[in-house]
């Protein structure tokens, strides 16, 4: 049986599943005979090691309990849960970092890796100022948010396709200057040749194919894997099953949204309005 590599420095995660494995073979114990006595499944354990499943923190306690570790698991995966960061946004960005293709759809704001850093910075101020995060973790973000961006100006980039809904134009963030800024930005972006940027505008209305953010990524070994979230969770999946419906429908957003020409021309409506 082939055994994948851990890289406990690629997520928090990817750590809590290599110390949990190191903890398991320590003992001699297979996924299994963990399983068992955690009373877990062994393909539960084995999602865990591989990052391919985010631990609970009732699973963390039974690793605990069971390896005898104290609260060692329990700690590490709260420490994971405090981050500003959703529930499987970290994987999931250990694996967009190696995506050779990115297919994003956003509704309500534009997408972190197309935003400009004044439109990122007003975003979380605005959070802060709600109260829903501190000062520490709206600081914590922009710069995980910088650190993504790197990953369109590397060599080769990844061809990037972005569904936005046409909320995410008409939603003026940080008031004009940003806002417009932000337009402009759009606009540049769709004229790399490896970025497919369109509209999904309001008159498709239930034509369009998803009602919460979604990112599917394909990775260099064609395999796929998606991420979706709602206010307060994040699902990363890598189960090919899973995935594959979610794919079929981006490609009916595409179908439905506007041609990337029509886009622009709608960004660039949106931009003049502004004024």
């Amino acid at each position: 049986m082939n055994r994948l590599e851990l890289d406990p420095h690629a997520s928090p995660s990817a750590a809590f599943g290599a110390h949990l494995r190191s903890s398991r073979e320590e003992r001699g114990w297979t996924q299994d005979q963990l399983g068992e006595q955690m009373e877990y499944s062994g393909t539960h354990v084995s999602a865990v090691e591989t990052s391919r499943k985010s631990a609970t923190l009732r699973f963390a306690r039974r690793a605990d309990a069971v390896l005898g570790t104290g609260t060692l698991f329990a700690d590490m995966c709260r420490d994971v849960r405090s981050t500003s960061l959703l529930e499987g946004f970290p994987d999931y960005v250990a694996q967009e970092a190696r995506a050779v293709e990115l297919r994003l759809f956003e509704l309500g704001i534009v997408h972190g890796l197309l935003q400009t850093p004044g439109y990122a910075a007003a975003i979380t101020t605005g959070a802060v100022r709600r109260g829903s995060i501190t000062q520490a973790q709206a600081t914590e973000r922009l710069n995980f948010l910088a650190s993504r961006q790197m990953l369109l100006s590397r060599q080769p980039p990844p061809l990037l396709h972005a569904v936005l809904d046409e909320s995410c134009i008409r939603r003026t963030i940080g008031g004009t200057e940003i806002m417009g800024a932000q337009l402009d930005s759009l606009m540049s972006l769709a004229e790399l040749p490896h970025v497919v940027l369109q509209i999904a505008p309001y008159e498709i209305g239930e034509a369009r194919a998803f009602d919460l953010p979604i990112n599917v990524l394909t990775l260099p070994d064609r395999s796929v894997a998606a991420y979706s979230e709602s206010a307060q969770r994040g699902h990363f999946e890598r189960d090919a099953d899973a995935v594959r419906p979610l794919l079929t429908a981006y490609h009916q957003l595409q179908v439905e949204a506007l041609s990337q020409a029509a886009s622009v021309a709608l960004i660039g409506k949106a931009r003049k309005e502004l004024r």
